[in-house]
């Protein structure tokens, strides 16, 4: 069963590398930006401070990860010998969508930590101090897939403790989770889902409710709205959309829009692309 692909279909991620090399200074990125940022500290030392001015004292080669636009700090002196690889993330969908959302604000770990991951930061970082065609190209993409390891790295490893990434470390709840996601036109009733997932009815409503936070029903809504939201913003017609996410009609789907987002789709698109 695969857990993230029908997920990086409908929300990819598209990696720009920005810096790689030397690092001194302070550099600010404004999470008014519509874009998340990584950072892989090579070699050296590194400070970090978050949104509210938290710091964090990287002394080993570390990831530093933002997932959706957040306000932060990078600061390092001569002294540190600070070695940066740096790239941008827009995800299809826009900035919050159901895999940007189910992440934390910041992922700061040491590489050492991070299993599975090794041969592409290994190749990024060869990668980033060469100078053979194609470079840029492929840093860009080996910035891509190792946000893709580094998914399936926090479910197998179960590092998130609730909503959608803990449920897809599930391996009960993963089951209803991966049928709602690949066949959101499907009328999914709670019994199926538990079925799916081998468990008695109210003993998969309570656990699914406990560890995703919110209802299967609710977790369906909130899934089939996403993806109305990113193929109105890709030119789709709502009639189209309707058919394609369960809903009998195009009223149908644009009142439950509305009582989800707070705007028609048509006020939301227009907001959203102001």
């Amino acid at each position: 069963m695969d857990r993230l692909s029908t997920l990086l279909k409908h929300f990819n991620l598209h990696a720009s590398t920005f810096h790689q090399g030397g690092f001194c200074g302070v550099t600010h990125f404004d999470g008014q930006q519509r874009f998340g940022h990584v950072h892989l500290l090579r070699s050296g030392r590194l400070a970090f401070k978050d949104k509210r001015g938290q710091p964090a004292e990287l002394t080993e080669p570390s990831l530093i990860l933002a997932v959706r636009p957040q306000t932060h700090q990078l600061l390092a002196s001569e002294a540190d010998n600070a070695e940066l690889v740096c790239a941008t993330l827009q995800f299809d969908g826009g900035a919050n969508n159901p895999l940007t959302l189910a992440l934390p604000d910041f992922i700061i770990k040491p590489l050492r930590e991070l299993q599975g991951l090794d041969g592409t930061l290994n190749w990024l970082f060869e990668e980033a101090v060469g100078d053979e065609c194609g470079r840029d190209v492929i840093l860009n993409r080996l910035f891509e897939l190792m946000v893709i390891q580094l998914l399936r790295h926090l479910i197998t490893s179960r590092s998130i403790a609730s909503g959608m990434m803990a449920g897809l470390a599930n391996a009960q709840l993963s089951r209803a989770l991966v049928g709602i996601h690949n066949e959101p036109q499907r009328n999914w009733s709670v019994a199926e889902l538990a079925d799916r997932s081998g468990m008695s009815r109210a003993s998969f409503a309570a656990h699914f409710r406990q560890t995703v936070g919110v209802t299967p029903a609710d977790y369906l809504t909130n899934w089939r709205i996403s993806l109305t939201q990113k193929r109105l913003r890709e030119g789709r017609p709502i009639a189209l959309i309707a058919d394609e996410v369960g809903y009998e009609s195009p009223s149908a789907l644009a009142r439950t829009f509305r009582r989800k987002v707070g705007a028609s789709p048509k006020q939301w698109l227009q907001q959203t692309t102001a």
